[in-house]
């Protein structure tokens, strides 16, 4: 992996952890020698957006929470994330406030009682919003790689997802399958 190439790959996001383990990003970054923080941007009730809705199986417009995470790899900010609850998972709890969750968020909502089973993903490329291209510092011409990931729990039901929106240069994405 060359220094501005990082390579992707879900499963440690997705797997609770240890409640005095870091969260994945600043581990995983670590495990590379280089530094990766976050910042909450904000947590709030929103309606939720049509493609939102469908994934979580609530109605176009049903409140959820919203999770807005900016991220940083040395310090230069490199994805934007939404992260969507229901309101009846994420009110009340850390998932609906600005301070940093130990463990991360699945190893809050696995305390919660809710675990993945099944895990979704859906990758597609297209230009940056205005503001995304503030956040991400893009030029004009650069395009973004979205990444849309639901979790499901063991009767099929999704309980989060996430929408992030990251640098497509210097992307690679990998995935591994276990077969039968």
């Amino acid at each position: 992996m060359s220094g501005s190439e990082w390579v992707h790959s879900s499963a440690p996001y997705v797997r609770p952890r240890g409640r005095s383990e870091r969260d994945a990003w600043t581990e995983e970054t670590a495990a590379q020698g280089r530094r990766g923080t976050q910042r909450i941007m904000h947590a709030r009730e929103v309606p939720a957006p049509a493609g939102v809705a469908a994934l979580l199986g609530v109605p176009e417009g049903a409140t959820v929470v919203e999770r807005r995470r900016l991220i940083y790899l040395d310090g230069d900010a490199t994805e934007v994330t939404d992260s969507y609850y229901p309101v009846g998972i994420a009110r009340g709890t850390p998932l609906a406030g600005t301070a940093k969750i130990p463990g991360g968020a699945v190893t809050l909502l696995a305390s919660l009682g809710h675990t993945g089973h099944r895990v979704r993903e859906e990758v597609s490329a297209r230009m940056p919003t205005p503001a995304e291209r503030e956040w991400l510092n893009l030029g004009a011409l650069d395009p973004v790689l979205c990444l849309t990931r639901v979790t499901l729990d063991s009767q099929g039901q999704a309980f989060q997802v996430e929408v992030s929106v990251f640098r497509a240069a210097g992307q690679r994405l990998r995935y591994e399958l276990g077969i039968g």
